[in-house]
């Protein structure tokens, strides 16, 4: 009764794939003219520049061109001329050998080793430096290069915490967190392929230019060169020019996604597939969920623009990456206000009486704030500091938020967010920062999604109200709306479940993706229904996900096509998760995979190899002692679980497991202690209260046992298990006064909901 038997093998980050039954294909692909009986190959760069002499001198030099190079003395920044750079009691030298760079710093173990740069890594406004070691990897070196100020400086240090640093932690330099092969790579060169090699856990990566060339973009050119050789009258005109990716004359929303696949943080599905470059087909984008982004949606950790960008009113008409960056260059296609004034009319919002900033020149008041930054007349009278407001990145990269939000100050006291105002003003209230807009612009204000999410991931009551709306309007960017899904997954009940069934066959891939990977059916046999059509899915990661939902079904289940469709798909999801195996959670939801498929052996495995790469990686230690719990190894479990608990002891999940062990042996005292532990922590998990509760009730402390119901409903307030207990307890004792508002909330709900009725039906007849 204790022990979870139902316990989940969810997928950490797993990728969801759905099978739609109209054909989203005709509007998604994006691979023109008729098919080629001969797949297009690279040719490299170099083979574009006959032709387009003047793309390649706006590209030469640009932040693509330098993003990968050979370690050589033009492309070397940093100073090799026998520097040190000491950081935390490390000191590190930089010098030269025989025309090779060297660095002698810390390495594997802490050991103070001589090691050879081969590879510069990007060029402004830092560079890396890349490190071979054994079996194909490669490292980045994390003492970085300050290209602006031509200074060393420890980019990990300003980013991690100092214990994250130590060398047998998953991100010190050495280690797998600080792969190129596999963190880097596919966003720094052409056709890069990975090649990880699972049963030997090494690298044979490639690629074919060493930077972001013509074919990272355009892909393959092979066929295009072939139609540029034809005599002008002899050349097909319905067939892109020969170009298997359409970047002319195509909707934004596929221009956009033809950057997405480097600016987006996202899980890659295997190496990038051009003939098929709809983006849910080569990778699943990060949604702006916390702790990746604030409630609002305003990037916090690295989002590399899409994830931000997508949410804008800027995505939602039109606009695309092209229309203020050249695609060749990178460069802003004009500086300062200009690049705004393209669309918004300069006389009303170019104006002191619209930003009420001192433009550049202009007398007024200069300050230096916390971040160092210097600030005074022509810094807060540019667009972009108002409506994209930045963040500092690995140490010193200041990025800007894509979102072009408009700064909402009030929602900074209402739900803790940041906003522009008080981001340059930071001796400043947010109180002080609204009644200058109020001030400015009057106190109406519009109602913002951020408000709904912020009440959903507090679990408050009356919350999916506002998701439903969220989700069923177009007038929300697709990723809020799949977000919205994501945390309508919290309100079981019949319209949630309606609104997500439907969201399954929504024209938009990531809707349907997130739907599919959170639909909450009735029963199996709905959940089958609706997700078995989506195995045919034109899109890759929607009909992985189905499969991924269906794999504890039996072949009698399906039919001899759904079946085949099954099949397929899954073979898909495995790949995609050996591809990204050299991570903690690619292996994690391995182990998932097997287990739902029963094979406990390739589960075990694989679990243990996301521990071995990453030993805080938690949830493959639940995991793994679930599966040492089914096949008797109670050793096993409590070393996992005290583990669990001395590494992550603010998580509850340790401490959860190995109580509901304890139930099990019926030892009750120490059950009840770890529980009672658990049940303080900051985000303690609902069924961990109704664990003590019930354990309360088993040892005849029954007011313990209300209370802690009562608190978990008060996080809660429809969980059915929590009610439910409650309704039994008093029924149990004969007080059907107090069981009545619980099967009341019961009925409110989950209507409809056969077992509800069948409880509220008896109720009455008692």
């Amino acid at each position: 009764m204790m022990m979870d038997r139902a316990w989940k093998l969810t997928g950490f980050i797993a990728t969801a794939v759905i099978v739609l039954s109209f054909p989203l294909s005709l509007l998604l692909n994006r691979h023109t003219g008729e098919p080629k009986q001969d797949a297009a190959v690279f040719t490299g760069g170099h083979a574009c520049i006959e032709c387009h002499r003047k793309e390649f001198r706006l590209w030469k030099g640009s932040d693509h061109d330098k993003a990968m190079s050979v370690a050589t003395d033009s492309s070397v920044l940093g100073n090799f001329n026998n520097a040190e750079f000491t950081y935390n009691g490390i000191t590190s030298k930089f010098y030269k050998k025989g025309g090779k760079f060297f660095v002698f710093t810390e390495g594997v173990g802490g050991k103070m080793t001589e090691f050879e740069v081969t590879h510069t890594f990007g060029v402004h406004p830092l560079q890396q430096y890349l490190i071979p070691f054994e079996k194909g990897k490669y490292q980045c070196l994390p003492v970085a290069w300050n290209t602006s100020e031509k200074k060393w400086f420890q980019m990990a240090g300003m980013v991690y915490k100092p214990d994250d640093l130590k060398p047998d932690n998953w991100l010190f330099w050495t280690n797998q967190a600080q792969n190129w092969n596999s963190m880097c790579a596919e966003c720094h060169s052409t056709n890069l392929q990975k090649n990880f090699d699972l049963s030997t856990k090494s690298y044979n990566t490639t690629w074919s230019d060493i930077n972001v060339n013509c074919e990272a973009c355009h892909g393959p050119g092979s066929s295009h060169i072939e139609w540029a050789r034809l005599p002008e009258m002899a050349r097909p005109q319905d067939n892109n020019t020969g170009l298997v990716v359409k970047t002319s004359r195509i909707p934004s929303r596929m221009y956009v996604e033809s950057c997405a696949p480097c600016h987006a943080r996202r899980s890659s599905l295997g190496p990038y597939d051009f003939e098929h470059p709809e983006f849910l087909g080569n990778a699943i984008p990060q949604l702006p969920v916390e702790s990746y982004y604030y409630i609002d949606g305003q990037f916090r950790d690295e989002d590399y623009e899409y994830g931000s960008f997508t949410q804008s009113k800027m995505y939602m008409k039109d606009v695309r990456c092209g229309d203020c960056h050249d695609p060749h260059s990178l460069k802003r296609k004009f500086e300062g206000n200009a690049l705004c004034t393209q669309c918004h009319k300069a006389e009303e919002y170019d104006t002191y009486n619209h930003h009420f900033h001192k433009a550049k020149g202009e007398t007024g008041t200069s300050f230096v704030n916390k971040e160092g930054r210097k600030l005074g007349p022509g810094a807060g009278n540019l667009c972009r500091d108002c409506h994209m407001p930045g963040r500092y990145y690995m140490g010193i990269d200041r990025r800007y938020d894509h979102s072009l939000r408009i700064p909402r100050p009030d929602l900074s006291i209402k739900l803790g967010t940041p906003n522009a105002c008080t981001r340059c003003h930071d001796d400043k209230t947010d109180q002080w920062a609204v009644q200058n807009v109020n001030k400015w612009y009057g106190e109406k204000r519009k109602p913002h999604y951020g408000s709904i999410l912020a009440d959903a991931a507090a679990g408050k009551t009356g919350a999916d109200s506002g998701l439903l709306r969220i989700i069923n309007s177009n007038l929300y960017p697709e990723i809020i709306r799949a977000t919205a899904i994501v945390y309508l997954s919290a309100y079981p009940g019949v319209k949630a479940q309606s609104a997500v069934r439907k969201a399954c066959g929504d024209p938009d891939p990531l809707l349907r993706y997130t739907a599919v990977e959170n639909f909450l059916a009735a029963d199996s046999t709905e959940l089958f229904r609706i997700l078995s059509p989506l195995l045919n899915d034109p899109v890759k990661a929607v009909r992985m996900q189905a499969a991924n939902r269906l794999s504890t079904y039996k072949k009698e289940t399906f039919n001899e096509i759904q079946y085949r469709l099954f099949l397929k798909a899954l073979e898909e999801y495995r790949k995609s998760q050996e591809y990204v195996a050299d991570f903690p959670t690619g292996r994690y939801n391995l182990g998932n995979y097997y287990a739902k498929l029963r094979d406990m052996s390739k589960a075990e495995e694989n679990y243990r190899e996301a521990i071995r790469i990453d030993d805080l990686f938690y949830p493959a230690k639940a995991n793994l002692a679930l599966i040492y719990y089914q096949q008797g190894k109670t050793d096993s479990v409590v070393k996992l679980c005290r583990n669990m608990i001395a590494s992550n002891p603010d998580l509850t999940d340790g401490y959860y497991y190995l109580a509901l062990l304890y139930g099990e042996q019926k030892n009750y005292p120490q059950a009840i202690a770890l529980l009672e532990t658990a049940s303080v922590k900051v985000r303690t998990n609902t069924r961990v209260l109704y664990n003590l509760g019930l354990l309360y009730q088993m040892t005849g402390q029954n007011e313990k046992c209300v209370a802690t119901l009562i608190k978990g409903l008060s996080t809660d307030p429809c969980n059915f298990d929590l009610l439910y207990a409650l309704y039994a307890f008093y029924m149990n004792r004969n007080e059907k006064v107090k069981a009545a508002p619980y099967i009341e909330k019961l009925k409110t709900c989950f209507p409809g909901e056969k077992q509800v009725v069948n409880l509220y039906n008896e109720f009455n007849r008692r």
